[in-house]
């Protein structure tokens, strides 16, 4: 894991979403797709993005006593994407649970799918940034 981003400029404000229960997830998908298509993301890479922000939101609604958003942005060369809820901070670096487990995967993935993924607290909760290299 690395530090997280320093958050965007004012001039490159990110696009944001809200979320707080699960007929929610398919607009923050579609949000994420066309967002992350018009930051300049290859779809495929965008398609990845957005199988690691539907994991991320699921968590939090399964996970935590409310929603969150989701923002994204470009910087230089990437594409960052961070979600925000008020769960407590989950554990990455985990090994791949094996086949006959019935859960358990969705951080595992999401850290292989993502080139870069940090974790931060504050004064908002708890921020986790998605990093996708251009």
């Amino acid at each position: 894991m690395t530090a997280p981003a320093d958050p965007p400029a004012a001039a490159t404000r990110p696009a944001e979403k809200a979320y707080d229960e699960p007929g929610d997830l398919a607009p923050v998908r579609e949000f994420v797709r066309t967002e992350s298509a018009a930051l300049g993301l290859p779809r495929l890479r965008g398609d990845l993005l957005t199988v690691a922000v539907s994991e991320l939101a699921t968590n939090t609604l399964q996970h935590t006593g409310g929603g969150g958003r989701v923002l994204i942005w470009a910087e230089p060369g990437r594409v960052l994407c961070e979600i925000l809820d008020h769960g407590t901070p989950p554990s990455f670096g985990r090994a791949m649970p094996a086949a006959d487990q019935p859960r358990g995967r969705g951080l595992a993935i999401v850290e292989r799918i993502c080139d870069e993924v940090s974790v931060s607290t504050g004064p908002e909760g708890t921020a986790i940034c998605l990093t996708m290299l251009l």
